[in-house]
């Protein structure tokens, strides 16, 4: 392991492509991998824009690493020569982990010399899709802070609807016995509590992409009211960090599958933990006191922990350690 205080020498190489420009619908990789990675002083990180072919060996003796966008080639160049020639260890953010199921992954991993992998998603879970003897680094990378420097005060927002957003499953019984065979891996098995809630009249749900708050407004959407649903069946997701960061009283789902418990929340003291037995019973005990000032100060306290200590500033840190740990 080098000195922690050297700083690392960071080749990102990428393609051009539409998810790292601030226009996409959503921007955590944007900020992640354009902004945040120049921000720490212990990475120099130079940017390799590339369509298809690059040779690794024009790095030699000049980077102690390579960063690739994803581990399939998307915004990602088709080629890159003399990676094992080069020497320099080769480190990539892992997608959607059951996309191991859709693409090979495997033949990736070969062609492109990976030496190590980084996703927000925990280890048991990468370890399920993934060999064993893969190195992986957890990095909760997606909140960008100066999204939410402005908080819109509580007593401001809507309390009277509990927000909820993003992809949902088809309840329908065919389409459910179609997926069970055919497409396991369909957003109701990912999204089944979110799912749910969308069949209690007092929850206001917004789609991922059909309406004005994509991208770098969904904060403002968010801010519109006093509590939002964080619910991911399998894996947490970057809802988790930018709920509660931007004040909202975060119904959190924590089961035991999705790793929601790792990230540092306290139930009732900065987040209301829920699942498919509770969730009904902890949304009525909030609105029957929605008054009471005890939920603002558990919103706050959220948006305090995720401010400090889920941030992609947080990130860039974990993925240090990571490069770190490799060379």
């Amino acid at each position: 392991m080098k000195n922690t205080d050297t700083e690392i020498k960071l080749a990102f190489i990428y393609s051009p492509c539409e998810t790292l420009t601030p226009d996409y619908f959503f921007t955590t990789s944007y900020h992640f991998f354009m902004h945040a990675l120049k921000r720490n002083p212990l990475l120099n990180v130079t940017y390799f824009p590339v369509d298809h072919t690059f040779d690794a060996l024009d790095l030699k003796n000049k980077f102690d690493a390579i960063l690739l966008f994803e581990n399939r080639c998307y915004c990602v160049p088709e080629q890159i020569k003399n990676l094992k020639k080069s020497n320099i260890p080769v480190i990539a953010r892992v997608g959607d982990l059951h996309n191991t199921k859709k693409y090979d992954t495997n033949e990736f991993h070969e062609r492109f010399n990976i030496t190590a992998y980084f996703g927000y998603q925990h280890e048991e879970n990468f370890y399920k899709y993934y060999p064993k003897n893969y190195d992986y680094g957890v990095v909760l990378y997606g909140l960008e802070p100066s999204l939410y420097n402005q908080e819109k005060s509580f007593s401001e927002r809507i309390s009277d609807k509990i927000l909820n957003t993003g992809a949902v499953g088809n309840t329908k019984f065919f389409s459910k016995m179609f997926n069970r065979i055919n497409n396991p891996e369909n957003a109701l098995h990912h999204y089944k509590l979110r799912t749910l809630c969308n069949k209690l009249p007092y929850v206001d749900y917004t789609p991922t992409l059909q309406h004005e708050f994509i991208g770098d407004k969904y904060p403002l959407l968010l801010q519109k009211y006093c509590a939002s649903i964080a619910a991911t069946t399998v894996n947490y997701t970057a809802k988790y960090f930018e709920i509660p960061a931007a004040g909202c009283l975060t119904f959190m789902e924590v089961n035991d599958q999705n790793g929601a418990d790792k990230l540092g929340f306290i139930d009732n003291e900065n987040s209301i933990f829920i699942n498919e037995k509770n969730y009904q019973k902890r949304f009525r005990e909030y609105f029957e006191t929605k008054d009471d000032p005890k939920w603002e100060s558990i919103a706050k306290s959220g948006r305090e922990h995720a401010l400090k200590n889920l941030t992609n500033d947080n990130a860039i840190n974990s993925l240090i350690e990571l490069i770190q740990k490799i060379l």
